[in-house]
């Protein structure tokens, strides 16, 4: 098996979804690719393969921030390098990763690009504008299996394509 070492994972764990960490915790495991799982407390699933993983130090990592806003989000944008691959469904962060080099993902296998990325930043603006507004009260629909192989699929390609 081919080691995956030279490339970095970058996790907004605060709020994906636990099928797509179970995806990214195989696949770190499966391909032996450093992660970081950051997050505003602990995870329960990331620190259980952590610790199964301790023999192998920095495969993976659960980094926990002080609670804030932009707490995760900051300390991933500080620590991650261009080339790495990043996963998050926050439009904000992944326009300052994909500013920084990144690959980022969305947690339904989506990807943003330097192409796309200021387009659904727009989006989600003028959506948070009609939800202040009470025109338009958005909720985060529950991940669904179509989305959670969709993603399966993108972190393979990604991954791939990062190796080579």
């Amino acid at each position: 098996m081919k080691e995956f070492s030279h490339i970095q994972l970058f996790v907004d764990a605060d709020s994906c979804p636990r099928q797509v960490r179970a995806i990214l915790l195989k696949a770190v495991q499966k391909r032996r690719v450093p992660a970081i799982f950051v997050a505003d407390r602990s995870l329960k699933d990331v620190l259980e393969v952590e610790n199964q993983e301790s023999r192998q130090p920095f495969l993976i990592k659960m980094v926990v921030v002080e609670k804030g806003d932009d707490s995760a989000d900051d300390f991933l944008v500080e620590s991650a390098l261009s080339g790495a691959l990043a996963v998050t469904r926050d439009v904000i962060l992944a326009d300052r990763l994909v500013q920084k080099g990144l690959t980022v993902l969305d947690d339904r296998g989506g990807i943003f690009t330097e192409n796309n990325v200021k387009e659904r930043l727009s989006l989600r603006n003028a959506m948070t504008e009609f939800r202040d507004m009470q025109i338009f009260d958005q909720k985060n629909k529950p991940v669904n299996a179509r989305e959670i192989q969709k993603f399966a699929n993108a972190l393979d390609r990604e991954l791939t394509k990062l190796g080579r």
